[in-house]
Formats: C-alpha cells, structure tokens, sequence
C-alpha cells in the first residue's frame, strides 16, 4: 500500500526522505548529539546542587525546581513539539530547538540568582521538548527498515548513555571551579550541532499536518495541569498536603486534566488524538516509559544528595560513582538492538526492567552501608536494566503507527517519561525534606520506584515474542 503515509522504501523516497546511506548515518550522529544535549543537562546539573543551593539559596525546594522546571516544560510541550515536527519537517524543526536550547543554556550560565535560573531552565526545557520528537522522527525518515532502525535506535540511545558517562564526573570537575561551566558547556555543542544538520536535506513536511492548526486550547490545558500537579507535589513536601494552597493546587491539576481529556475527545485538530491509543505498541510502550523515568530520574536526584549532602562527598567523587553504571550502560545500548532483533522486542524491556527494579532495591541496603563503591555497584544492573528496555520500547511505539504520526506519536510517548521524571523528582524530593529523614525518605523513594517497575514488567508480558516484521 502506497500514498502519503506509506513506509515503505519507495513511498519514503517519493516523499524526499533521506536514502539509507551515508546522510542517514548523519542522521544517526545530529540525532544522537540531540539527546546527548537534551539528557546531559539533567545529569550534569544533578551533581551540581548542592553547589548551586550554597550560591543562589533556595533548599531542597529550589533543588526540585531546577530539575523539574525543565522537567515540566519538556513534557508539557511535547505534544505541542510532535506536531511541530510533523508540520515543518523533523530537521527544521530540529534546527529551531537546538538554536533556542543553545541560547537558553547561556541565559542558564549567566542566571543571578535561583528564580532567574529556574525560569530559564523552563526556557531551556521548552527547546529540548522541540528537539527530541524531530530527533526521533528523523530516525524513522532514514531507516524505514525496521531492522536497521533498531539498530540506529541503540545508537541514538548511546547519547543519552554517553551524557551520563561524562555527565555525572564532569559536572563534578566543572562545579569544583564554577557550576555555571556546567550550562556554558551546551554552547559549543550546540553550535556543532547545527553544523552537522547542515549536512541533512531538508525532511518532507506533511501536507495535511501543515494545514491543521494548532491545539491552543489543550496546550493550555496541558501546561496549567503539568504545572499545578508538580507545585502541588514540591509544596506538599514542604507545607503539608493539607496546606489549603497545596490542595487547591492539586484540584487544579485534576479540573485541568479532565478538561483536558474533553478537549481532545471533542476537538475537530487535537493535540493529543485519541484514536494514537488504538495501537496496541503505544498502550503497552507508555506505562514503561513513566516507570522507566521515575526509576531513572528518582535515583539519579535521590543518590546524588546522598553523596553529597548526606556522605559529604566533593562533587567530583561524587560524580565519579556513576561512572561505572554509565559505562555499562553505553554497551547495553549498542547489544539491545541486535537482542531486539534476534528475540523480539518482549525480552529486553521486561528483563530491562527487572533488572532495573534489582538495582533499585540494592541501593536500600546501600545507603545504609555509607559505602560509595557499595553505592556504585547497585547503580550498574539500574544503568544495564534501562539501556536494554528503552530502545526496543522506542521501537514499538514507532512501528504502530503510520509514518505522518511519527512525530505525534513520539511525543506522547517521551511526554509520558517526562511526566514520570518530574512526578518523581517531586515525590522522591517531599519524602527526603522531611527534618531529620533524610535517610528513610531516600530508601523509601528507591523502593517505590522498584515496585513500579516490576507492575510495569508484568504488563510487558503482553507486547509479543517476536515484533511484526
């Protein structure tokens, strides 16, 4: 079957898609680049706040807020971003996130004080939620062989391992003599970037996305309930959830969310389109994606003030505990797509996953020890457990939907995760703001992480043996 939405290798080039060949290996490496930008600054700036709190103030509260500020906006505008990528075409779109990610990482460097870096790393997360569904969406453009684009997935993945190699230790080094080197960073990268989107030709913007306007009602609606839900969870660890402002936070974010709900279920053009979830790879994709974010941003947030904050590590040793888990990570990446390929998709996002919950509950008796290297070894299975599920979850996603909805579909997927990291970072953050419970509220965090991804392993079961091929 041909036409617009057509994936095939003939369809894809009538389109103007790029061939399988050496651009789509450029693809590959901008892609890659993307993600390393957009997963560096959440683990560069992690080992970075305690340095940040001791200049600018703030406390555990301004912590979460640095973390889920960006957190928020990414995830409140991925769907919004999705559509983008569909409307102008994944590599324009691209170039535009980038450019503003690079301007806002600057404003980041340059902050005078923890309100003006908070707002602009919601700025700075805005410009990641427009690179990362284009990023994915160009993928999908290069390889229409779903083989190959597994195996280009685990290499777009590696960025995203390849940032928490470097990002943990550098973070550490660059905060020992200024944590605003930490943002400054982007800014090279950023410009490399752009040079090597230079190289890619334009990709084919769908005609009939670029027609359709914007959801300006649900965008609203998404942001008004992202970000009453996330200030309702940060304040409520803080002054009670019985706080009158706190609940009438959290009241928002449901009235939001169900308007929400309305709007897309009525809307002539939503955001959101409902009928994405007929797809039996997206139902099953979403649920390990916020579990996957949860253990992965909880852990990262909750191990890095234990290092520091609790064992009194400097930043750099601190840093340097999660290399080992980093490392392993990127070989997970390169070995989960030919696993995929070989067993199918079910294999390594459950076994992902358990293993993932393993280490999670290793950390426990970890914290207790007041090792480091204890510390270092739990994070391994975590790193190997979320390197192997991601990028055959990733896949499944791609593969159930039609070509025109990549973009669209990649949103709702990465909105998921988002919403998972910043749910976690606000939970895990109330339950360690607790005077004097540091330690228990940090144990507590990794053990409901740990219960998550085991629900959300038993529900992988469903996704099939073998993926359609």
């Amino acid at each position: 079957m041909s036409g617009p939405g057509s994936s095939s290798p003939a369809g894809l080039a009538a389109a103007g898609a790029l061939p399988d060949g050496p651009r789509a290996r450029v693809v590959v490496a901008v892609a890659s680049l993307g993600f390393f930008l957009i997963t560096l600054d959440i683990s560069i700036v992690n080992v970075a706040l305690t340095a940040i709190r001791d200049e600018l103030g703030g406390g555990t509260a301004g912590q979460q807020w640095i973390i889920d500020g960006y957190t928020l906006l990414f995830a409140a505008l991925l769907l919004f971003a999705g559509t983008l990528a569909d409307r102008v075409g994944a590599r324009r779109a691209l170039l535009w996130g980038v450019l503003a990610f690079t301007a806002t990482s600057a404003a980041c460097a340059a902050a005078p004080g923890a309100g003006a870096l908070v707002a602009a790393r919601c700025a700075q997360g805005a410009a990641a939620a427009v690179m990362l569904p284009a990023s994915m969406a160009l993928v999908r453009e290069a390889f229409p062989d779903v083989r190959r684009r597994a195996r280009a997935l685990g290499v777009w993945a590696v960025g995203g391992a390849v940032s928490a190699v470097v990002g943990q230790p550098l973070g550490g080094l660059l905060t020992t003599v200024d944590w605003r080197w930490i943002f400054t960073l982007n800014v090279p990268v950023g410009a490399g970037m752009v040079l090597l989107l230079l190289l890619v030709p334009p990709s084919p913007a769908h005609g009939a996305a670029r027609r359709v306007p914007f959801d300006r009602a649900g965008q609203v609606l998404a942001v008004v309930a992202l970000a009453a839900l996330v200030h309702g969870l940060i304040d409520g660890g803080h002054a009670g959830f019985t706080s009158p402002a706190v609940l009438a936070s959290l009241v928002l974010a449901v009235v939001a969310l169900a308007a929400f709900v309305l709007v897309q279920a009525r809307g002539r053009h939503p955001m959101l389109p409902l009928e994405l979830f007929a797809a039996r790879g997206v139902r099953l994709a979403l649920p390990v994606g916020f579990a996957f974010m949860v253990g992965n941003y909880g852990h990262v947030f909750v191990v890095s003030l234990y290092l520091q904050q609790h064992l009194g590590l400097s930043p750099l040793r601190a840093g340097t505990v999660f290399v080992p888990a980093a490392l392993f990570a990127v070989v997970g990446n390169l070995v989960s797509g030919p696993v995929t390929n070989r067993f199918g998709a079910r294999l390594p996002v459950v076994g992902g996953q358990l293993s993932m919950a393993a280490g999670l509950l290793a950390l426990v008796p970890a914290t207790a020890s007041g090792s480091p290297w204890w510390t270092a070894l739990a994070l391994v299975p975590v790193a190997v457990g979320g390197s192997l599920a991601m990028p055959p979850v990733t896949g499944v996603v791609l593969e159930g939907v039609p070509q025109h909805r990549a973009g669209t579909a990649s949103a709702v997927f990465n909105t998921f995760r988002q919403i998972g990291g910043a749910v976690a970072i606000a939970v895990f953050g109330a339950l360690i703001a607790v005077p004097g419970g540091f330690l228990a509220g940090a144990r507590t965090s990794l053990v409901v992480a740990a219960a998550l991804l085991l629900l959300t392993a038993v529900n992988s079961l469903r996704i099939p043996a073998r993926t359609p091929r």
